[in-house]
C-alpha cells in the first residue's frame, strides 16, 4: 500500500486543468454527474525519475482534489526494453510516493486482442491500409507544406488490405516489409495525420504475451483506445502529444467502443538544470558504468533520490510549488534541494560526526574521565527529546576547523584563541603536534570547567566560533559519500551537445576514518531488520555544521556504517 504522505496545499489555488475538468464536470458538462477518472501510463524500459513525478502527481493528484480515480497502466505495446524488473519498481515508487490505483492496474498488452479488432474494424470501415513503403520512401513521399503525401498503396481493396493484416499477424511478413496505415489525410497540414502507422511487424519476446504476437499496434493508435476502454475522462499528458491529440480523437471517434471519448490534456513537462531526463540517456549512463545503477545517487530517479535521502514529502511539495503550466521551463536544481531542506529541517535528528577528522586533546581535563551531555535531537520540535553524548579528554574536530596561523575573519581554533565546542565547554587553543611530513596530527587546547554547556561562568564574550566535535572513546568509524551535480554543464543535453561530456568528475567524493557518534551501530541494526530497506527512506540526520546525510540503504550495515550527504546546510536557492 502506499505510504502517507501529506503536502500542504495552497488554498484557492488552480491550474488550466482543474478549469478543464470543472468544465466538464459542471452541469451540462462533457462527463457531468460521472466520477473522474485519470490514468498513469509508464512505459516499464526503465526507471521512473523526478520528470514523471510532475505527471504522476498530476495524474494522480487531478483524481484525489475531485473525488476520482486513477489507473496505473504499463504502456507495454513496445516490446524491445521492457521488463518485469520495471514494472515492479515502478509500482514501488508511487507507492513511496504516497499514491496508490486500487485494483485498477493494468498492462497496454492486454488489450492486444481488441486493438487488433479495432485495426480490423478500420480496415473493413475502408479507414486503414497495409502499406509496403519502407520508412525512408515514405519519408521521400511524405510531400511538405502545402503539397500532400502520396502512396501507390492507399487505394487497395479492403479484401486485399484484410488478407494481408492477417499475414502480418501470423507471421507470415518479415519486419520492415509491411505496415498498417490509418487513412486519414495525405495532405493535413498536420504531418501526424498524414496516413500514420498504426501496426508494424516485429518478431520479439514479449515480457508478457511471449511469442503470441508478432504485430504490435504504435502508441498513437493503443494509448486512445485504451483510454476509452477503461472509461478515461480525462488524459492528462505532456506537451509533446498536443500535435498528436487530432490522431487521438481520430482514432476513438472512428472505433466502435461503445464509451464516451476522453479528453486529451496536455501540459509542459518537467526540466531541471544540470541533468538529463531522457531514459535513453539515463540507461546509457547505466549501460556505460558511468553510475552505478539506476539508484545511484546522483541519478535523477525516484529510487536515486530515495537512495540520496530524499523524501516523497519532499518531492511531491517540490512538484505542487512548480506548478501546472503549458509554457516549457527549466527548474533550478537548487529548489528542488530547497524543498528537501525544508522538510529535514523539520524532520532529521541533529547528531555529531567529523567527516576530516584531527585528534583534539583537552590536556587540562582529567586521564579516564568522562561526563555525559544531553544534546536536542530536534531544536524545530522538542517533542523529538533528546539524546546523550559524552565527553572526554581525547576527542576528534574536523581539521578545517584548525589553522596554525589565522587568516583574517577566521574565527575558528588557532593558537590562544578562545571557541565553544558545541554542547559542552569553552576551549582555547594552546598549541598543535605535527608529524615528519609537517601535518598536523593533534591540536591542544585547555577547557574552562565553569563553562559546562558554553557559556562561560563570569559572562565574558567569546568572538570564537561554535565547533562540533565527537569523543574518541566513544565513536566509531563511517565511510562518508559526498556528491554533487551529475553534469556541469547546466544544459547537459542541449543543442550540438553530447551529454557525456558534461559528466562531472568530481560528482562523488568518497570520505573513509570519518567518526560519527556511536548510537548509530544501534540505528543500523534497527534498519538492517527492516523489510525492503531500497524501497524506503534509510534514517536521515543533520550532521551538526555540515549538513543532512542519510545512511545509505543498500550499502549500510552495522559492521560497515555508510553515509550519503542528501543536501548541504546553506542554501542557494533564491526564494
Amino acid at each position: 500500500m502506499a505510504e502517507e504522505v501529506k503536502i500542504p496545499e495552497a488554498e484557492g489555488t488552480k491550474n488550466f486543468i482543474d478549469n478543464f475538468v470543472e468544465e466538464d464536470t459542471a452541469p451540462g458538462g462533457r462527463v457531468a454527474g460521472m466520477q473522474v477518472h485519470t490514468r498513469f501510463p509508464p512505459e516499464p524500459n526503465g526507471y521512473l525519475h523526478i520528470g514523471h513525478c510532475k505527471a504522476l502527481c498530476i495524474d494522480f493528484g487531478t483524481a484525489e482534489k475531485y473525488g476520482g480515480i486513477c489507473n496505473l497502466r504499463m504502456d507495454d505495446t513496445n516490446p524491445a526494453k521492457e521488463d518485469t524488473e520495471y514494472v515492479e519498481a515502478i509500482q514501488q515508487d508511487i507507492h513511496w510516493l504516497g499514491f496508490d490505483w486500487g485494483d485498477r492496474f493494468f498492462y497496454g498488452s492486454d488489450y492486444f486482442e481488441k486493438d487488433y479488432e479495432y485495426a480490423v474494424e478500420l480496415i473493413k470501415k475502408g479507414l486503414a491500409y497495409v502499406c509496403e513503403l519502407t520508412p525512408e520512401e515514405f519519408r521521400a513521399n511524405r510531400g511538405d507544406i502545402g503539397v500532400p503525401a502520396t502512396s501507390p498503396y492507399r487505394d487497395r481493396p479492403i479484401e486485399e488490405n484484410l488478407r494481408l493484416f492477417e499475414m502480418m499477424k501470423n507471421g507470415q511478413v518479415e519486419e520492415g516489409k509491411m505496415t498498417l496505415r490509418a487513412k486519414i489525410d495525405l495532405g493535413s497540414g498536420n504531418f501526424n495525420l498524414r496516413d500514420p502507422i498504426i501496426y508494424r511487424v516485429r518478431f520479439i519476446n514479449h515480457h508478457r504475451q511471449g511469442t503470441k504476437w508478432c504485430i504490435f499496434p504504435m502508441y498513437d493508435f493503443a494509448h486512445p483506445i485504451q483510454d476509452a476502454l477503461e472509461g478515461i475522462t480525462h488524459s492528462l499528458c505532456t506537451l509533446e502529444f498536443e500535435e498528436h491529440r487530432p490522431l487521438y480523437d481520430w482514432v476513438v471517434s472512428n472505433v466502435s467502443i461503445p464509451y464516451y471519448k476522453p479528453r486529451q490534456i496536455e501540459f509542459a513537462r518537467l526540466g531541471i538544470d544540470h541533468t538529463v531526463m531522457s531514459k535513453r540517456k539515463l540507461r546509457q549512463l547505466v549501460e556505460e558504468h558511468y553510475v552505478s545503477g539506476w539508484d545511484d545517487p546522483r541519478m535523477p530517479t525516484l529510487c536515486g533520490l530515495r537512495r540520496r535521502g530524499y523524501t516523497a514529502r519532499s518531492i511531491r511539495n517540490f512538484c505542487e510549488r512548480i506548478g501546472v503550466s503549458k509554457a516549457a521551463s527549466t527548474v533550478e536544481y537548487g529548489f528542488l534541494e530547497h524543498c528537501l531542506r525544508e522538510d529535514l529541517n523539520l524532520t532529521a535528528q541533529r547528531t555529531m560526526a567529523v567527516l576530516h577528522p584531527v585528534k583534539l586533546t583537552v590536556t587540562n581535563y582529567p586521564e579516564g574521565q568522562s561526563e555525559i551531555f544531553n544534546v536536542e535531537n530536534n531544536p524545530t520540535d522538542p517533542s523529538q527529546g533528546t539524546h546523550e553524548i559524552t565527553f572526554s579528554r581525547h576527542l576528534w574536530m574536523e581539521a578545517d576547523d584548525f589553522l596554525p596561523e589565522p587568516v583574517p575573519k577566521y574565527k575558528r581554533m588557532y593558537p590562544g584563541n578562545e571557541v565553544r565546542l558545541k554542547g559542552a565547554y569553552l576551549v582555547t587553543c594552546t598549541g598543535f603536534v605535527k608529524d615528519e611530513a609537517g601535518n598536523i596530527t593533534e591540536v591542544l587546547c585547555e577547557y574552562d570547567p565553569q563553562s559546562r554547556g558554553g557559556d562561560p561562568a563570569d559572562g565574558r564574550k567569546v568572538k570564537g566560533a561554535t565547533i562540533h566535535w565527537v569523543d574518541a572513546d566513544n565513536c566509531v568509524d563511517a565511510e562518508v559519500r559526498l556528491y554533487d551535480n551529475l553534469f556541469s554543464d547546466p544544459q547537459p543535453d542541449g543543442p550540438d551537445k553530447n551529454f557525456l561530456d558534461a559528466l562531472n568528475p568530481d560528482s562523488l567524493e568518497v570520505l573513509t576514518g570519518c567518526k560519527v557518534e556511536k548510537e548509530m551501530v544501534q540505528v543500523a541494526e534497527e534498519f538492517d531488520r527492516r523489510e525492503n530497506r531500497t524501497g524506503t527512506n534509510a534514517p536521515t540526520f543533520q550532521f551538526m555544521r555540515l549538513g543532512y546525510f542519510c545512511m545509505d540503504n543498500r550499502d549500510c550495515r552495522a559492521d560497515h556504517l555508510v553515509f550519503n550527504r542528501s543536501v548541504s546546510l546553506k542554501d542557494s536557492f533564491k526564494k
